[in-house]
């Protein structure tokens, strides 16, 4: 659903991402794991259409997202690790909002927004102003604003971070159903039990390469056989590094 072909991105003489070549099947969840400055926030706008490659192309259901940005993104979602709301608006406005940005009617979007309200558990504060929200609120307003257009890729930076954990076990459960329905998930986390819970497969990043691609008995094979992702994470990560070296 998703192909990343020989795409890298350089800011100046740094590398950001070296050329990357990954697909990401329909209804695949997808996990991105790396250490901090990886290239993981890059991948993951380069794939939004926020950043363009400086080298290859990112198709999107099979469209060149440099080509018909449009098209693509209509398929997409892009959720950042810092949600911005509008402070002056309800959640509920905001939700209207993004609807009328993808070109749905209120009256159309009124079932789906009343179905997100109730499955992200959010009637008790919808019709208060965003500005008073928690991170946590915002979360679940920006993850309930990605899925009204029914997008075919939801592309997701770092999004339990900060939350309690009752809502970040909201959240894995409604990503984990839509990708059951058919939508790709395409997470970058650092939280490597959530990756280990929830993803299909897992890719590794590390100064802009994919060191590592796989389901998690294909990795640990890689490894040598280490019980948890997180052994599997820092055996293949310090593996690299001693390369580097």
């Amino acid at each position: 659903m998703i192909s990343f072909e020989g795409a890298g991105r350089r800011f100046g003489s740094k590398v950001a991402v070296h050329p990357l070549n990954l697909s990401v099947a329909r209804g695949e969840f997808f996990a991105f794991l790396g250490p901090n400055g990886a290239g993981k926030t890059t991948t993951l706008k380069l794939a939004a259409g926020l950043l363009r490659p400086g080298e290859g192309r990112i198709l999107v259901g099979g469209i060149d997202i440099n080509v018909d940005p449009i098209g693509a993104k209509r398929l997409l979602a892009y959720v950042p690790d810092q949600p911005y709301l509008y402070d002056k608006l309800s959640g509920r406005e905001f939700l209207r909002f993004v609807a009328g940005l993808y070109g749905i009617d209120v009256a159309s979007a009124r079932p789906d927004i009343e179905r997100f309200v109730a499955l992200f558990d959010m009637a008790d504060w919808i019709d208060e102003l965003t500005e008073t929200y928690s991170h946590g609120m915002k979360q679940r307003v920006a993850l309930a604003s990605t899925l009204l257009h029914k997008p075919k890729v939801v592309l997701l930076d770092e999004p339990l971070v900060g939350l309690d954990p009752q809502t970040g076990r909201l959240v894995k459960g409604i990503l984990r159903e839509q990708a059951s329905s058919g939508t790709t998930i395409f997470m970058s986390t650092h939280v490597l039990s959530v990756a280990e819970q929830t993803a299909d497969r897992i890719g590794i990043l590390n100064h802009g390469r994919l060191v590592a691609l796989g389901t998690m008995d294909e990795l640990r094979a890689k490894a040598g056989t280490p019980e948890n992702l997180e052994d599997i994470f820092f055996r293949i990560v310090e593996a690299e590094e001693a390369k580097r070296k």
